[in-house]
């Protein structure tokens, strides 16, 4: 398995940059699981050998001749748009043809795809498949959620994770993400009609069997906020909160609100959200947004390690439907 680049947006750049993989997470780990390379180790010891120029082709499951309203023709266009193009121009890729291949998909645990994948596409023939888009369905399947096992920081940012940490208040902290930006107001706004908004599978249960997505849940006020935290702070007798935010970390208003009990509020100095999510997986106890997949990806993490979790406005008090049969 080929590791490929994280892609990132920074301020001010139009185009997309591509950070190797090992930036942020150790590839030993993963060997675990399944063999590994890193993108830049492959084209820098094997790319030319098993995947000549002459012969690469990109994979999508179906015509994408539509990129960004336009109709542009062709098949895969997989080097059209952005992070596509810059993706590739990474690693002086071109492809020579397009393959689609559906109806195959990427569930493996329940069907005889896998089988299927390797009748159609054998090695021999075919012994690198360079797909549009990650070969996953989102948001993680329930059966793939045990594999973050295998995704360890690096101790790079392991070590800068705990720098910070050891510069707050002596004691326990709680960490907690408030996703908060427009963009994910917008979003909440339609969680009530969509029951299965992102994430929400990791409370709510894959078919709402723990209940079903509401606007707190989503985008809890500042009241449910405080009430939490407050309970959680007397439960672990935490010193201080770490807070991640893609917005308003709300600083100011949870020092106030924990003024008396000299409990006060922290978040990094810069943006980091690699930063953030390692910090927040070694915090006394987590409080995440049940429908971000950032929350998610701590959730996951702290669940292998056996460490305490809990969500914003969860669980409700307000029990879901019964259907009579």
């Amino acid at each position: 398995m080929v590791l490929p680049p994280w892609v990132e947006y920074r301020k001010g750049q139009s185009r997309s940059i591509q950070v190797p993989f090992d930036a942020y997470f150790s590839t030993e780990p993963l060997e675990g699981f399944h063999r590994v390379v890193t993108m830049e180790d492959f084209f820098g010891h094997l790319g030319q050998t098993v995947w000549p120029t002459e012969v690469r082709t990109s994979f999508c499951y179906a015509d994408r001749p539509v990129i960004g309203g336009q109709n542009i023709g062709g098949v895969c266009n997989a080097k059209n748009g952005n992070p596509f193009g810059p993706f590739w121009d990474n690693f002086d890729v071109n492809f020579v043809q397009s393959e689609t291949y559906g109806p195959l998909h990427y569930d493996v645990h329940y069907t005889s795809v896998a089988n299927d994948w390797m009748k159609k596409y054998p090695a021999s023939k075919w012994p690198v498949l360079a797909f549009t888009g990650a070969p996953a369905p989102y948001p993680v399947q329930k059966e793939n959620v045990e594999l973050q096992k295998y995704l360890k920081w690096n101790p790079a940012l392991m070590k800068r994770a705990e720098d910070f940490i050891s510069q707050l208040p002596k004691g326990p902290f709680i960490g907690v993400h408030m996703r908060n930006g427009v963009d994910w107001s917008r979003a909440c706004e339609h969680v009530v009609n969509a029951p299965t908004l992102f994430a929400s599978a990791q409370c709510l249960g894959y078919t709402n069997e723990n209940g079903r997505a509401s606007t707190e849940l989503c985008l809890p006020s500042e009241e449910i906020i405080i009430r939490q935290l407050r309970r959680k702070i007397g439960q672990f007798k935490a010193k201080s909160i770490f807070v991640a935010s893609d917005s308003n970390h709300m600083i100011d208003r949870l020092n106030r609100a924990f003024k008396k009990i000299s409990v006060t509020a922290h978040k990094l100095p810069e943006d980091n959200p690699h930063l953030d999510l390692a910090i927040l997986g070694r915090s006394n106890h987590f409080i995440g947004n049940c429908v971000s997949s950032f929350s998610a990806f701590v959730k996951r993490e702290r669940d292998i390690s056996g460490f305490p979790s809990s969500f914003w406005a969860f669980p409700s008090h307000v029990k879901p439907p019964h259907n009579e049969l």
